[in-house]
C-alpha cells in the first residue's frame, strides 16, 4: 500500500510503501514516553520504498534495552515523531502511524512489549465520547 505523510507543521513530508498487515502497537516504556501516550503504533517500510519529499528530520539516537542504538527521527520545529531506524544500517524504517495521512485505513495487527502495557489502554470503549473538544469547565 502506498502511503504519504509528514509532520504537523508540514515542513517534513514523505512517501513509502507499507504492508498494512504489519502494523503493530508497541507498549514499551520508550514508546510510551516518545509518543506521550500509552503506546505507539508503527509500520515498517523498506529503505528502497521510503522517500523524504521535503525537509530533513532531526535525529535522536536512543539506546534500547537490548543495547541496540535506534535513530529516532522527528521534526525539529513541531516535534512530530516520524520514524525510527537503526543507527548505521538504515534498511528498514518504522514509520509512526500517526504521521501517515492514510492512518484511518490501516489498523494494528499485533502488540509488542505487552508486559509494559498500561492497563487503561486495553478497553476505552466505555469512556464518555465527545465529537469535538469539550468546552472548558
Amino acid at each position: 500500500m502506498k502511503v504519504d505523510g509528514g509532520c504537523h507543521c508540514g515542513k517534513i513530508t514523505y512517501e513509502a510503501e507499507i504492508n498494512p498487515e504489519k502494523v503493530s502497537i508497541c507498549h514499551c516504556t520508550d514508546c510510551q514516553t516518545g509518543s506521550g501516550s500509552g503506546y505507539r503504533t508503527n509500520v515498517q517500510t523498506e529503505r528502497n520504498t521510503f522517500k523524504l519529499l521535503t525537509g530533513e528530520p532531526r535525529i535522536y539516537i536512543k539506546t534500547a534495552e537490548s543495547g541496540n542504538k535506534r535513530a529516532q527521527a522527528f521534526c525539529a520545529d513541531c516535534g512530530t515523531p516520524l520514524f525510527s531506524t537503526t543507527e548505521t544500517n538504515r534498511e528498514v524504517y518504522g514509520l509512526r502511524v500517526g504521521s501517515i495521512r492514510q492512518r484511518s485505513e490501516i489498523r494494528p495487527r499485533s502488540q509488542g512489549w505487552y508486559r509494559s502495557a498500561q492497563p487503561w489502554t486495553q478497553d476505552i470503549s466505555g469512556l464518555p465520547q465527545h465529537p469535538k473538544q469539550r468546552p472548558a469547565a
